[in-house]
């Protein structure tokens, strides 16, 4: 590359790396050094790793770091037994209404996990809606280790579905009928070919189903805490929160779980790009599917079942709460009203301006993770200027940071003595927050983009003498914008709804959407807390859908 190109890429590269460092690297060193320098906060760096060897070494940890790995384990093993059946099952046959059934697995991962479990305990505490209907409620059963197992697999386990069904239908039923030819039963045809060529994907998941399991927030403060089972999330909001504050032992807890993190991320990375079974014939798949037969009634009511349990009852109570006028009242004809819906657009409570503030917020993060990520991306695959590999790590790293660790490092970064600037206690905080949690989204999907594209176009426009920020923008930036405003879109909705971060580092007075469910349930306004709910999933779901829609109309996203 020529000092002019040097030249012309520098500013993109310096853009990248300095947003990178606000929004990941300096909450990152913050834990860090917060861990190894405990009186960090006061502005001393003395009796370094004093603290960490007890904090390590304490029963309470270990029991943590126990609870943790076990409940990501127990919600991997359910994703899968639930997952793998009907994954193979819409692969591999004529399931009616397949489309259908899609759908309504696909809305348990659009619904907020801390809303699902809200929803949850309406319906199994006692007085809950299984007792008022059925005469009994399984309040022990929710509030235990099998409860937010069960809780946390219908939210997670549509990422096991998808990949499932996507990976085997690829690979489709030729070569187990191979097999079968050879004598093969169906059962062994299956462990032993259809499964290998699809390991790759279902482990992948598998993993991102343990990450999203062992950094989930809502469904162990809710339930775990009830229960004891105390784990390194809710453990780190303990010492961030309660009095005395022990932001050395969160730190460190903060630590142990980004080592967690990133080991299953590092081992999904590693599946996904090791040598394993792949198919080598050219010929296409058969894209004919078998007809269920006898399989048909089983396979639908497994279906209808699943789609019922994770998507019809919460859904069902969380309306059903918010259409209620006392929680007392139950179910019944004189006790529905809409007064909870008009109390939260007549802004009681503060509603609006929660639902303002996230939407804004929501909307701030979309665009300057879209801008750090396609400059990210752009320096990383189009350019060979060095410090390209460490700008990459960075997009990569906020993928092992928990919602809670980035919450704790930005406590400790930003509220050092001596910063002549701090946006701490301001809106501002809650954007960094939402930024380094999301910003793999857009980077990783503009990195995707960036690869398909030769290097033959931005060439052809340096030869006709146009500066790389023109080609950036004029040629380059609008063939990945498709796959960038989709991933801004995801960003969208799910920092309108972020909760741990929200609860950790929300300003004094200012309140998101989350921090008002949160609340509203813990002073017992459940009604306004559940209406809110119901607002926020129809917003955050069809918001985005609207505004693809236009974009597609416009001709700015292929279809």
């Amino acid at each position: 590359m020529s000092a002019k190109d040097i030249g012309g890429v520098a500013p993109a590269a310096w853009l990248a790396l300095s947003g990178l460092v606000v929004v990941v690297a300096v909450p990152f060193a913050a834990i860090v050094l917060q861990a190894i320098f405990p009186e960090l906060g006061a502005g001393s760096f003395a009796r370094p790793f004093s603290l960490l060897s007890q904090t390590l070494g304490d029963v309470r940890l270990l029991r943590m770091t126990g609870n943790t790995v076990l409940l990501g384990l127990c919600v991997v093993i359910a994703s899968a037994l639930l997952a793998i059946p009907l994954g193979v099952a819409r692969a591999l046959y004529r399931i009616p209404l397949a489309p259908v059934w899609d759908v309504l697995l696909l809305v348990p991962f659009m619904i907020p996990p801390y809303i699902a479990t809200l929803g949850w305990i309406m319906t199994l505490q006692p007085r809950g809606y299984m007792e008022q209907l059925f005469g009994f409620n399984l309040t022990p059963v929710l509030f235990s280790l099998f409860g937010m197992t069960l809780v946390m697999t219908f939210n997670t386990f549509p990422v096991v579905y998808f990949a499932v069904s996507r990976t085997v239908e690829a690979i489709g039923l030729r070569y187990s009928d191979v097999g079968r030819v050879f004598g093969a039963t169906p059962a062994r045809a299956f462990w032993r070919i259809t499964l290998p060529l699809s390991a790759p994907g279902l482990a992948a998941s598998l993993l991102l189903v343990f990450a999203a399991a062992i950094e989930e927030y809502g469904t162990p403060a809710a339930l775990g805490r009830r229960a004891g089972f105390e784990v390194l999330v809710t453990g780190i909001d303990t010492r961030v929160g309660d009095w005395p504050i022990d932001l050395p032992g969160a730190a460190t807890l903060s630590l142990v779980l980004v080592i967690m993190s990133l080991a299953a991320f590092l081992l999904q990375r590693w599946i996904l790009t090791r040598r394993s079974y792949q198919t080598v014939g050219g010929k296409p798949q058969n894209a004919e599917k078998r007809e269920l037969g006898r399989l048909t009634i089983p396979v639908m009511l497994m279906f209808g079942i699943v789609a019922f349990l994770s998507t019809g009852v919460p859904m069902l109570a969380i309306l059903g709460t918010a259409l209620s006028g006392t929680i007392s009242g139950g179910l019944a004809f004189d006790n529905l009203t809409l007064r909870h819906f008009a109390d939260v657009f007549g802004n009681s409570a503060g509603a609006l301006g929660a639902l303002t503030n996230s939407l804004t917020l929501g909307l701030a993060t979309a665009v300057l993770t879209g801008l750090i990520g396609v400059v990210a991306a752009y320096v990383v695959v189009k350019t060979r200027i060095r410090g390209r590999a460490l700008i990459d790590i960075m997009t990569v790293l906020p993928n092992a940071l928990p919602g809670i660790v980035v919450a704790v490092g930005l406590i400790l970064a930003w509220n050092m003595p001596g910063l002549p600037f701090t946006p701490y206690n301001t809106g501002f905080i809650l954007l960094l927050a939402y930024c380094c949690i999301l910003l793999p989204q857009t980077a990783r999907y503009a990195t995707a983009a960036f690869l398909q594209i030769g290097d033959n176009l931005e060439a052809a426009a340096r030869v006709a003498g146009a500066s790389g920020a023109v080609a950036f923008r004029r040629i380059l930036l609008p063939l990945v914008f498709p796959s960038l405003a989709s991933a801004m879109l995801l960003v969208f909705a799910l920092a309108s709804r972020e909760l741990v971060a929200s609860i950790v580092v929300a300003p004094v007075g200012m309140q998101t959407i989350s921090t008002f469910i949160w609340r509203q349930f813990e002073q017992g306004s459940v009604g306004l807390g559940m209406a809110m709910a119901f607002v926020t999933i129809i917003l955050t779901t069809l918001l985005p859908l609207l505004f693809l829609m236009l974009l597609r109309r416009g001709g700015l996203v292929r279809e």
